[in-house]
């Protein structure tokens, strides 16, 4: 039923996706918006509605149902035994208990590893701001670009656990690329995999956490907070790539880009997280950017590719000028992925040719580990621009988690850097 153009159609969403994860997490840097949505969110699917009462703990099942997975147009089914969408626990940045969805996807393969299979904790990349973007509802649809990094840790025997962050798929303002909130999303996911029943994954399932782009600062923040958050999880190592690690240092290549809209996504994100209101910095056409945004998925980049900020805000000067302004300076300075040393080996891949994520903030992040005494491993590859940069990124995925599953150290080059 899927055919050839379609297939290729998917190829192009994948790379164009994958490029726009760091735009979007460059733009982060800016800053607020209501907490509160602006506009009336469509109706969502029932099953994204969380009860009036949640379960106490992280990680909680609240419900699952079978869900359709079309790994590629050409409806990969049969590598997923057991294909789930969830919805569970988590805490967001602010302490406050909430509902978030997201993805269990267990390989019809055995596993034949050493001990029992692992569950990777996959924090995707960017998807926008609409609930209609979550990869929970966009795995069924055969168009999650996702798919591409997932498909190799499936035929690996392992399972795969991904959230949709808080926001994305549920009720209220997808809190875009708040380091917390993405963190433990995360984690929490992960838990409830092992918590699901059908899955044959216990609490006693090795963990590994991956993501690039946006995902990769999720994942740097998971494997972060991990020791902290979630020390139940048996976290064997993190795969992290172009992490947007220091937003100030992203945000100046996205102002009046191609990829502006993922400025705004950031800018209502972290508005939303932080509780901030950004009416106040923005004119007319400013505030209906805002608001238009919230109901935007990737796809809908060209609606405000080369918008520059100046354009929209109320003084007339570019929004990055607010990073050096309270509240916003300590906004962005709290959003700083490094500070906190990972208890596991991570590997951290980074193009030097990224054209959207700078190479030397992802060098700087893991040089920052290094100096906290963490086991870092820092690969530099030349591939093109920062859709390249995955590819690499997904190929050493692999052979890193094999080899801590497998019991065995890794070398670290932290005297490269």
């Amino acid at each position: 039923m899927h055919t050839a153009p379609l297939r290729r159609v998917t190829a192009t969403l994948t790379a164009l996706l994958t490029t726009t994860v760091a735009a979007a997490a460059a733009t982060l840097a800016l800053a607020t918006t209501p907490a509160r949505a602006a506009v009336d969110e469509p109706p969502r699917p029932a099953f994204y509605e969380a009860p009036a009462v949640l379960p106490s703990g992280n990680g909680v099942v609240i419900r699952s149902e079978p869900m359709t997975f079309l790994l590629d147009p050409l409806d990969a089914t049969s590598l997923v035994r057991n294909a789930q969408r969830v919805l569970y626990t988590t805490t967001n940045r602010r302490g406050t208990a909430i509902a978030a969805s997201g993805t269990v996807l267990v390989p019809r393969s055995p596993w034949i590893g050493t001990g029992s299979r692992p569950v990777i904790g996959y924090a995707p990349g960017t998807q926008g701001m609409a609930d209609r973007c979550a990869p929970s509802r966009q795995f069924s649809e055969g168009i999650e670009y996702e798919g591409v990094g997932i498909e190799g840790l499936l035929l690996r025997g392992y399972a795969v656990a991904m959230p949709d962050y808080e926001g994305l798929g549920t009720a209220g303002i997808h809190t875009y690329m708040d380091r917390v909130s993405q963190g433990r999303a995360t984690l929490d996911v992960v838990r409830a995999a092992q918590r699901l029943s059908g899955t044959g994954l216990t609490t006693t399932s090795p963990v590994g956490l991956m993501g690039y782009s946006q995902g990769g600062g999720a994942a740097a923040s998971a494997v972060e907070l991990a020791p902290t958050y979630a020390p139940d999880l048996r976290v064997r190592g993190a795969v992290v790539g172009a992490v947007p690690a220091d937003l100030a240092k992203v945000a100046t290549n996205l102002d009046g880009g191609l990829f502006s809209a993922f400025a705004f996504f950031a800018l209502r994100g972290l508005a939303a997280s932080h509780d901030v209101d950004l009416t106040p910095y923005l004119n007319a056409a400013g505030r209906a950017a805002m608001d238009g945004v919230e109901q935007d998925c990737v796809f809908d980049l060209l609606d405000n590719a080369f918008v520059r900020s100046s354009t929209l805000s109320a003084d007339g000067r570019p929004m990055s000028e607010l990073m050096t302004r309270e509240p916003f300076a300590a906004i962005i300075a709290s959003q700083r992925i490094g500070t906190i040393r990972p208890r596991v080996p991570v590997l951290v891949t980074h193009s030097a040719l990224d054209d959207t994520i700078p190479y030397g903030v992802g060098r700087a992040m893991a040089r920052s580990w290094c100096a906290a005494g963490a086991n870092v491993r820092f690969s530099t590859n030349v591939a093109p621009l920062h859709v390249g940069g995955m590819a690499p990124h997904l190929a050493e995925a692999l052979p890193f988690f094999e080899a801590r599953f497998a019991g065995l150290p890794q070398v670290g080059n932290c005297w490269a850097l």
